[in-house]
């Protein structure tokens, strides 16, 4: 008797657990808005989006016109690290970047690489006080405004308000932080750990002078793959609970495409530099500078400078920073418009989860949209 052949939805399951265990990029959906590198430094790289080709865009089913004329003032992505730019353009209909160039902003986002071992040496001030000047200099010549608008979430938002400050660059008429840190140790749960692990270490130092950055940086470099678990930690039932869904729904070739395309994402996260990390231990975690208005940088400088509108975004359900711990930055500025909003989602749900083109992102381009004339 011949064996029994495969079923058709047999043959399905096979071919897309092939295809998403092997990261085929036609399973992939993300970074399909058309965009022209402008500039590259060393692994960095600056993004420009132009006008979009057709006339509407679908955004989660909601259709809007594309923006015959564009805002005078441009705005500029400022990344996080480790996390891909890929979250910025996740789908054609669920894109920021896309949503934002319809809506007639010039926009740039800045990509900052992926840094090799080569890289250990860059601290968080290589970002904001070496290459910032240099990408926004760039922006400027390329746009023809002196005026800018930058969006930063996470550590993009901390970058943006950083060189803001360092620079005392006046021309930054407005910043859009998203889920932004600020004082480490008022962080809910996290915070509390930042806590005790600020007076251990700072009882290792003042005994023994020993602090991170009297180590080599190398030994501090968070490789890709740990930053990926240490994220997913942070809601370990619902990772669980994607992967236990990819399963049940092999045979969905949609499902799987949507599941490929978070996955590049979220299971492909890039390094720390170790330098970086020392930065985050020394300045963030243990002396906690940002909420004593201080950058995260040597030397005594403040936030005070920074008088840009700004728009705070955090999440409701962010457990990485929260609402207390970004507002913190409110009170070190000498900006007279602010304004804090509350949305849901978590820390990367706020910029491209499922309620973010319906909650943050209207009213990321309305706010801007009335600023930038």
């Amino acid at each position: 008797m011949l064996p029994k052949l495969p079923t058709v939805a047999v043959r399905r399951r096979l071919k897309n657990a092939r295809a998403w265990l092997a990261n085929d990029p036609d399973y992939i959906k993300a970074g399909k808005t058309p965009f022209q590198v402008i500039h590259r430094d060393d692994i960095v790289s600056l993004r420009y989006y132009p006008p979009l080709a057709e006339k509407n865009i679908v955004v989660d089913g909601v259709k809007y016109s594309c923006a015959k004329k564009s805002y005078r003032t441009p705005l500029v992505i400022v990344t996080p690290l480790a996390a891909s730019p890929l979250i910025y353009d996740m789908f054609p209909e669920r894109s920021l970047v896309r949503f934002l160039r319809a809506m007639g902003f010039e926009l740039y986002l800045i990509d900052w690489g992926k840094p090799g071992w080569r890289h250990n040496h860059y601290t968080l001030s290589t970002y904001f006080a070496g290459y910032l000047p240099r990408l926004l200099k760039r922006v400027r010549e390329h746009s023809g405004s002196e005026v800018l608008s930058l969006h930063g979430w996470s550590f993009g938002g901390l970058f943006s308000i950083s060189y803001t400050a360092l620079a005392e660059d006046s021309n930054i008429r407005n910043l859009v932080l998203v889920g932004a840190p600020g004082d480490y140790h008022e962080n809910g749960v996290l915070g509390e750990q930042y806590q005790r692990l600020s007076k251990v270490l700072g009882w290792l130092n003042r005994t023994t002078g020993l602090r991170a950055h009297n180590t080599p940086a190398a030994f501090w470099r968070s490789p890709g793959w740990a930053n990926s678990l240490a994220f997913k930690l942070t809601s370990p039932m619902n990772s669980l609970k994607g992967y236990w869904e990819l399963v049940r729904h092999l045979d969905d070739d949609e499902f799987v495409n949507n599941h490929a395309t978070n996955s590049a994402f979220l299971d492909h996260m890039l390094a720390y530099p170790g330098g970086v990390i020392q930065d985050v231990t020394h300045h963030l975690w243990v002396n906690n500078v940002v909420a004593k208005n201080r950058l995260p940088m040597a030397g005594n400088y403040s936030y005070t400078p920074v008088k840009s509108n700004i728009l705070f975004i955090n999440g409701r359900h962010d457990t990485i920073v929260r609402p207390e711990c970004t507002r913190a930055l409110q009170g070190l500025v000498s900006s007279k418009e602010q304004r804090m909003e509350l949305v849901t989602g978590g820390h990367v749900g706020i910029v491209g989860g499922r309620f973010a083109p319906v909650e943050s992102w209207p009213l990321i381009a309305e706010w801007l949209a009335e600023r930038s004339h």
